[in-house]
């Protein structure tokens, strides 16, 4: 009777239930954006408020704030906000999704594993499912590093953005701006 206890116990440590929440550190976490205007000048901006987090049953939020948006120019990312984002109505955009805590849990320091991962985007009211390929490396036991292995391209037609797109156009009077994004991250959740 003891034995079967014993294994009992064994299995609920190894359940992905009994796995600890991993929480996104904002400070040592970035998603950078690239804007490409006159068909050939690209910007790489960012936002700087984010967060997340990844439950013990391996559900991923991140949360984005659009007001949060950093193209190193104060105007311009008023403008971002308010013509593009409309964070008036939208405040952030979401990712969901799902990643593998059994694998997770298996990672050994400085071990790492790469998987394409189906997310879900909410932005400005539409949500389309994305599928990436993220890299995890386990840093310590209390820190994981989650990047993308390739850009992310987010297109502004599948979320309604192309109006803002032209109001930034002319704004600043250029011939053009993309409306194809390419997105990248660099994410450390602790534990």
């Amino acid at each position: 009777m003891k034995a079967l206890s014993g294994v009992a116990l064994l299995f609920a440590f190894l359940s992905p239930s009994a796995f600890a929440q991993w929480d996104l550190s904002a400070e040592s976490s970035k998603l950078n954006f690239v804007s490409i205007k006159s068909l050939k000048v690209g910007e790489v901006h960012s936002f700087e408020k984010l967060t997340g987090k990844i439950n013990d049953s391996g559900q991923v939020e991140l949360n984005i704030d659009l007001s949060s948006v950093e193209t190193n120019i104060g105007i311009r990312n008023e403008r971002i906000e308010k013509m593009l984002f409309d964070t008036a109505k939208f405040v952030d955009a979401k990712l969901t999704g799902f990643v593998d805590v059994e694998k997770l849990a298996s990672l050994n320091v400085g071990d790492t594993y790469s998987e394409s991962v189906k997310f879900n985007l909410s932005l400005h009211g539409v949500i389309n499912q994305i599928t990436t390929d993220v890299q995890v490396t386990k840093l310590n036991d209390q820190r994981l590093l989650v990047t993308s292995v390739m850009p992310l391209v987010i297109n502004a037609s599948d979320y309604g953005l192309e109006k803002g797109v032209q109001q930034l156009k002319e704004i600043a009077g250029l011939p053009s701006i993309s409306t194809a994004v390419p997105v990248t991250f660099n994410l450390i959740f602790k534990q």
